[in-house]
């Protein structure tokens, strides 16, 4: 490793896909958040098997998570914000099971976009139609429920759109706890069709933020975003896609895509990124194989 360079943080895949590994059944609009009430056991099981294949991070299941979503569901509000709470927790006491270890492993509090909340897809779209203050004030309580229950850092992660950045790096700032932020991408621009250089610029000076970059895209489009995440913040990136292929809202499952390649991390190391790892179809294997790649000197 060349003097100055931090060392690689692996961090975990795909939450979905190792709970599904596990036999979860994820129908339905609380997607990962529902084990949170009903299987909380499958959910440690899940961040046991990302720590065991190599993984330093094990991002919470809040992704999809909200009050309004649980309360939809069903569930109490005074429930609701326990069962967020509780998606932090139960990351935390795995994490806390490999202390002796493998010391320094941490807890990433995952905070989806808007868009994931609808359960609709539209996570890889953006231009949801709301304004900026209703989106602040549907994801401000959620930000301030996580980072009361004591993560390591947070996760904004999957950003479709500029516009809806402005909002949440604005409440990254305000908190002040440590994040990396990154959006959903295609080619040179969000999914939302904003470039990239203009998405980044929205991120640079926001003092908590520690990483910026794209996830839960194709691999071949996380290069550009690395490049462009570097340039505009002086951050190191962030980087962690998915297996490829496309997600059908209607029938909540992906297409087939390309084969998540390990090999492909050692572009995006060169070009900045040092939080590395996979999304959606990424399975504790394929985080297994990256964790061996960039340990082998």
């Amino acid at each position: 490793m060349a003097p100055g360079v931090s060392p690689p943080v692996v961090l975990d895949g795909g939450l979905s896909t190792a709970l599904e590994l596990r036999g979860a059944d994820l129908s339905g609009g609380l997607w990962t958040a529902r084990l949170l009430a009903e299987q909380p056991e499958l959910v440690r099981d899940a961040h046991r098997d990302f720590f065991r294949a190599g993984a330093e991070v094990a991002t919470s299941a809040t992704y999809q998570a909200s009050v309004a979503g649980f309360v939809t569901a069903g569930i109490e509000r005074a429930r609701a914000e326990q069962l967020i709470t509780r998606g932090v927790r139960l990351a935390a006491e795995v994490r806390d099971e490999f202390a002796d270890s493998r010391p320094g492993l941490l807890v990433a509090a995952s905070i989806g976009p808007y868009g994931a909340v609808l359960a609709d897809g539209s996570e890889y779209r953006g231009r949801y139609g709301v304004s900026a203050a209703q989106l602040r004030d549907f994801r401000g309580a959620l930000f301030e429920l996580l980072a009361g229950a004591g993560p390591d850092l947070l996760a904004v992660e999957t950003i479709p759109d500029l516009d809806e950045a402005v909002v949440l790096v604005e409440l990254v700032r305000e908190l002040g706890i440590p994040a990396w932020f990154s959006y959903s991408v295609r080619g040179d621009s969000t999914c939302a069709g904003q470039p990239l250089t203009e998405a980044y610029d929205v991120l640079a000076g926001c003092a908590p933020l520690i990483a910026a970059g794209a996830n839960c895209c194709a691999a071949r489009d996380v290069l550009p975003a690395v490049c462009a995440a570097v340039a505009a913040t002086g951050l190191p990136a962030v980087a962690y896609p998915n297996r490829g292929g496309d997600w059908d809202s209607s029938t909540k499952t992906w297409s087939a895509g390309d084969r998540f390649d390990a090999a492909m991390v050692d572009s995006w190391a060169a070009a900045g990124a040092t939080y590395l790892g996979g999304c959606c179809g990424v399975g504790p294997a394929q985080i297994a194989a990256l964790a061996q790649r960039v340990s082998t000197p």
